[in-house]
């Protein structure tokens, strides 16, 4: 792809994003719009495409799905979370463990370099683990690798899941889709709401804080009847497109062929950290009224905005989901650093 100028890398990634994006909505696969525009980015990205999404305008597509969230969310989602908290925190216990004795095994039967492994292990929190990672030591290429490579199985994992689960509803709920419906001043208290929300999370910080702050805010504007949230079904097209775009073209040749010795690893270490969380799905649909879908997706190891692109495409508890999310991406945010390091000198010892 190299030997293609710019526009026209843009134009094959648009073309394909779109063909396989709509075959993907006509076979009613969840997060279509997800997927398609994913895997065309992966395979570019492999085939040497120097493109690359901006920055801000991934920030921006975050901030847009966090308005999505929004609409969803309410406090009554904190009671069953309050009242069966024994369960909740035995499954982030249980996550974090599973995440630290994958990340160990990596770095003693892997040619991994230094902590890379128990950074690229980490469930949640993709980017901010890529972020601070470089700080402590590890091969940011190869943690970047790790992370979005897990984010492309859970997402395509979970969308086969839903797939399943849904059954004859995913073809009635993509009909029902309205791309274009009648905007007012609503549509643009939300981009409004989206901007600011994005601006004041990276000013101030946050992890994700370009997704969860408008989701935040949001919920409480939505709840509180000061305001309906209005996003458009093309809007949100863009966004996970955009999203999409920018995991899959991370996917590049050199990093690819670096990680090529320890790929099986890290494929079995993935596909391990996913069982786990699939039984400790079921094991919640046994403790707690919650169906399977929703318990999956609420388990699944990351990342936060794909999983809540899938969620929000399926008859599923939204806010179950995204409150378990959140609780695992802070949960790994403020263990996964000592979480690493701990693991690194453990490692290094053995």
């Amino acid at each position: 792809m190299l030997r293609f100028s710019a526009p026209v890398q843009w134009t094959v990634l648009i073309a394909a994003s779109l063909l396989l994006g709509t075959l993907f909505q006509i076979w009613h696969i969840p997060a279509a719009l997800l997927l398609g525009p994913m895997i065309v980015g992966v395979a570019m990205g492999l085939f040497g495409a120097s493109i690359r999404i901006s920055g801000k305008l991934f920030v921006a597509s975050q901030a847009i799905l966090g308005c999505l969230i929004a609409q969803s969310l309410s406090p009554s989602v904190l009671t069953p979370l309050l009242d069966d908290w024994p369960i909740v925190l035995l499954v982030l216990l249980t996550t974090l463990a599973a995440s630290g004795l994958s990340g160990w095994l990596l770095m003693r039967f892997s040619d991994l370099p230094g902590p890379t492994g128990a950074w690229g292990s980490s469930p949640g929190g993709a980017s901010a683990m890529v972020a601070m990672a470089g700080d402590f030591g590890a091969d940011v290429r190869l943690v970047a690798f790790m992370q979005y490579l897990r984010v492309l199985f859970v997402a395509t994992a979970a969308a086969i899941v839903t797939r399943i689960g849904l059954g004859d509803q995913a073809a009635a709920q993509s009909a029902a889709q309205v791309w274009f419906p009648p905007l007012d001043w609503r549509f643009a208290a939300t981009l409004l709401l989206a901007v600011a929300g994005a601006w004041l999370g990276k000013k101030l910080r946050i992890p994700s804080g370009a997704l969860l702050l408008p989701m935040l805010i949001g919920a409480g504007l939505n709840t509180s009847g000061v305001m309906t949230l209005q996003i458009p079904e093309w809007l949100l097209a863009l966004a996970y497109t955009l999203i999409g775009w920018n995991v899959g073209l991370l996917f590049t040749r050199p990093i690819f062929l670096l990680a090529l010795r320890t790929l099986p690893q890290m494929i079995v270490s993935i596909v391990g950290l996913m069982t786990l969380c699939g039984l400790m799905a079921w094991g919640l649909t046994r403790v707690l009224p919650v169906d399977m879908l929703t318990a999956y997706l609420a388990t699944s190891p990351g990342g936060l905005d794909t999983i809540a692109i899938i969620a929000a495409g399926s008859s599923v508890n939204m806010s179950f989901v995204m409150a378990m999310q959140t609780l695992r991406l802070f949960s790994i945010l403020l263990t996964g650093p000592a979480m690493a390091r701990w693991i690194s000198r453990r490692a290094a010892a053995s």
